[in-house]
């Protein structure tokens, strides 16, 4: 290992979660305002990783008052302060160009579903606990009374 990759291994970050194409991520950015500092967010669907190591970047876009907004982040760059996932999605692509031709519903995407999780043994699984939990109805006192 060269003295090189020992400078870039100590500035590559690891407080960050695993992030694939598909995400829903926020991105707390720091932004210089002027003299000022303050965090911004950013809300959006990943629709591209590039790079490895300490270049690697991400593409996030989100739609802002009907009109797409791309913004492009270093994932290792000391001006991110974090980066949460919302939500997972479901894709088929590393890229996500596609996304741009899309509005509304249709530019949404599936959640992928936790793995080992069948919705063959989740659906029984909920019937039986709903099957052991419902009461039997009682048959009622006024009706027995009413017809003796």
């Amino acid at each position: 290992m060269n003295v090189l990759d020992e400078i870039v291994a100590d500035q590559i970050r690891s407080d960050l979660p695993e992030l694939a194409s598909g995400d829903t991520v926020r991105v707390a950015a720091r932004v210089v305002e002027g003299g000022k500092e303050r965090v911004q967010v950013f809300e959006g669907t990943v629709m591209r990783l590039r790079g490895g190591g300490i270049a690697r970047s991400i593409t996030v876009r989100k739609i802002a008052s009907g009109v797409g907004v791309e913004r492009t982040f270093k994932v290792n760059s000391p001006r991110i302060e974090k980066i949460d996932v919302v939500r997972h999605g479901q894709v088929r692509r590393a890229q996500l160009y596609y996304l741009r031709d899309r509005v509304g519903k249709a530019a949404t995407l599936r959640e992928r579903r936790a793995k080992g999780a069948s919705p063959a043994k989740a659906a029984t699984a909920k019937g039986a606990s709903a099957k052991a939990t419902t009461p039997k109805a009682a048959p009622s006192k006024t009706a027995s009374a009413a017809k003796a």
